[in-house]
C-alpha cells in the first residue's frame, strides 16, 4: 500500500493485518472515511502457518515504531497462535481484534459463541477464501490431481458455511460449487464486515 506522506506517522493509525482481510479493512476505511488509517499486511499464507504470525508481528511493530508510528492496531484475532500473539501485543502495548479467528469476528464474536456447538463440524469460507479457493485449498492439498483425497481432508465436516462480506454472485457460485465438490451441505450467511467495523472505528478515532 502507498503510504500517506502528507500526515506524519505519529498522527496516523497503522493497522498491521492479516493479508486475508486487507480488502475488508480498506473497505471499512473507505466506508467510515478514515483517511488517517494506514494498512500494512503480513502474508495471507500465515493462515496455514500460525507459528509464523507472532514473530513476524513482533518485527512489524518494532519496525513501525522505529518509523514513528505511535498508534498501532493488530488486525488479527488469536488465529491459532495459542496466546503468543497476545504476548507480543502486551510487549508493545497494542491491542488486537477480539476473538479466536476471523470467522468469529466476521459473524460477531457473540454470535459465533452462541452458534459454536451447532457449527462444530462446519468448514468456513469467506470472500477471500472464495477468491483464493484453488490457490489456498485445491492445489496445496493436491486435490486437483487427486480428488479421491477429499474424504481424507474433509470427511469430518458436515457443512460448508460461506460467511459473505459482500453480495457477489460469482463468489456465491464458488462457495456453492465448493460445497458440492467436498460433499458438504451448503449454508450462506451474510455477515458484512462484522466486528471489524466497530473495532476499527474505535481504534481509529
Amino acid at each position: 500500500m502507498v503510504p500517506n506522506t502528507t500526515t506524519p506517522p505519529a498522527e496516523r493509525v497503522l493497522v498491521i493485518a492479516c493479508g486475508m482481510i486487507a480488502r475488508e479493512v480498506l473497505a471499512v476505511k473507505a466506508m467510515l472515511g478514515m483517511d488517517h488509517l494506514e494498512l500494512t499486511c503480513l502474508p495471507a499464507e500465515f493462515h496455514f502457518y500460525p507459528d509464523r504470525i507472532s514473530p513476524a508481528m513482533d518485527a512489524a511493530i518494532t519496525r513501525a515504531k522505529a518509523e514513528g508510528y505511535q498508534h498501532i492496531f493488530v488486525g488479527y484475532a488469536d488465529c491459532g497462535t495459542g496466546g503468543l500473539l497476545d504476548v507480543v501485543c502486551q510487549k508493545h502495548g497494542v491491542e488486537r481484534m477480539e476473538g479466536p479467528h476471523c470467522f468469529a469476528f466476521y459473524q460477531g464474536n457473540a454470535a459465533f459463541a452462541a452458534s459454536g456447538e451447532a457449527d462444530m463440524l462446519a468448514f468456513y469460507m469467506t470472500d477471500f477464501l472464495c477468491r483464493q479457493f484453488d490457490a489456498f485449498f485445491i492445489r496445496p492439498l493436491g486435490l486437483d490431481k487427486h480428488p479421491e483425497l477429499i474424504p481424507d481432508y474433509f470427511g469430518n465436516y458436515e457443512k460448508l458455511i460461506y460467511l459473505a462480506q459482500t453480495n457477489d454472485p460469482a463468489l456465491d457460485a464458488v462457495a456453492e460449487n465448493a460445497a458440492e465438490m467436498l460433499g458438504l451441505k451448503y449454508e450462506r450467511r451474510f455477515t458484512g464486515y462484522g466486528d471489524l467495523v466497530p473495532i476499527l472505528e474505535k481504534h481509529a478515532n
